[in-house]
């Protein structure tokens, strides 16, 4: 298995058994915003970092920030019902 596939099944169970302090149980929990609120705020955060270090040409700030970015994106998949396989299916279409 994949390291992504792995981390987005851990996503799944942790939006499911909501741990205590646990990062995704607090993104997919109701507070003052919705958890769609959250998880989109934090993506667009991510990407925004992103987007900076790679216009800063800073390669290990890039690698890091992308990881951010790729995970919040996991979260949105999982939060949104969506199956790590549809999103490698979407690949695999686009390969062709």
């Amino acid at each position: 298995m994949d390291i992504l596939k792995e981390e987005f099944e851990i996503i799944k169970q942790r939006i499911k058994d909501k741990p205590e302090g646990s990062y995704v149980a607090y993104l997919t929990t109701a507070d003052k915003k919705t958890p769609i609120n959250k998880i989109c705020e934090k993506v667009g955060e991510e990407a925004t970092e992103t987007i900076l270090a790679a216009k800063d040409q800073d390669k290990q700030e890039l690698i890091y920030e992308s990881a951010d970015l790729i995970f919040h994106i996991l979260v949105l998949l999982a939060n949104n019902g969506i199956e790590y396989e549809e999103l490698m299916e979407e690949f695999e279409r686009r390969r062709k």
